[in-house]
């Protein structure tokens, strides 16, 4: 109930007091290691300040590089920015302040179709295949900008998924989420992308299907891609990184390798406590 002399209600009081006190206890973040990577970065999201709605930002100054080659992921509470800094980078969600960079390039809020044709791929957690559609035919959308380079790109995908390969004419609607995730992954490799997004890959899978997303996660970076990936199974996340970001209120709240992070006593106690674990 609201105070009818117009103040807060006790209640109010105390939740704005732990905001508070939760705001202080964030360390600022340090940009040093960001600005020095900056030159030689392959993908770069500098000072970022975005979200869905004119004035009502998700992200609050957010920094993030990848340089090729790496495979980086972003852990953090729901909530924290994770899957919105993605959508930053892939131009589903307005960019206001900051910039994203591609391989020297400024990306900022260009289209996603033209994001595509510049090397990058996104895979979404959710409706991610063409449930309609063969694997096939599915991998067809994915190099709709390239026809021509089908067949190579094909060739690359099965040598990564040679199940999908072997089953390329049955409905993708009849998988399993493991398998749809395969083939999700397989269509955002049908450009050739330098850059790969990931959100929340192993997402709503049993716990034998997300070590299958992990490891073939990892045999995507190993192939040459850069591989950006946001996760909630934050220690799995860790455990096959080379850098980690954790993000609390679209900022950056801690930064490391991926072993550093795992083994870091504030991000044990204030994140892998309440996030999935392996």
């Amino acid at each position: 109930m609201t105070n009818p002399a117009g103040g807060l209600t006790p209640g109010e009081v105390h939740n704005a007091e732990v905001e508070l006190e939760r705001d202080r206890d964030q360390p600022i973040p340090d940009r040093s290691a960001h600005l020095e990577a900056m030159p030689n970065a392959l993908v770069i999201a500098d000072n970022l300040v975005a979200g869905y709605l004119p004035g009502v930002n998700i992200l609050n100054g957010c920094d993030l590089y990848a340089n090729r080659g790496e495979l980086v992921g972003i852990i953090g509470p729901n909530g924290a920015g994770k899957s919105t800094l993605l959508k930053a980078l892939f131009g589903l969600v307005r960019v206001h302040e900051g910039q994203v960079i591609l391989d020297g390039q400024d990306i900022t809020n260009l289209k996603p179709n033209r994001l595509v044709s510049q090397g990058v791929g996104f895979v979404p957690q959710n409706n991610n295949v063409f449930p309609s559609l063969t694997i096939e035919e599915n991998l067809q959308m994915g190099a709709y900008q390239a026809p021509k380079n089908f067949a190579e790109r094909f060739d690359f995908v099965a040598s990564l998924f040679p199940t999908l390969a072997d089953r390329r004419k049955q409905p993708a609607g009849s998988l399993s989420g493991g398998e749809r995730q395969m083939v999700a992954m397989s269509r955002a490799l049908m450009m050739d992308p330098s850059v790969i997004l990931l959100d929340e890959p192993s997402a709503g899978l049993s716990p034998v299907l997300q070590d299958e997303v992990f490891v073939r996660t990892k045999q995507i970076n190993t192939a040459g891609v850069t591989v950006i990936m946001v996760e909630q199974n934050a220690r799995r996340c860790l455990q096959i990184c080379d850098r980690g970001y954790v993000l609390d209120q679209g900022k950056n709240a801690h930064t490391g390798t991926g072993a550093d992070l795992l083994n870091d006593p504030k991000v044990i106690q204030l994140y892998l406590g309440t996030l999935a674990k392996a």
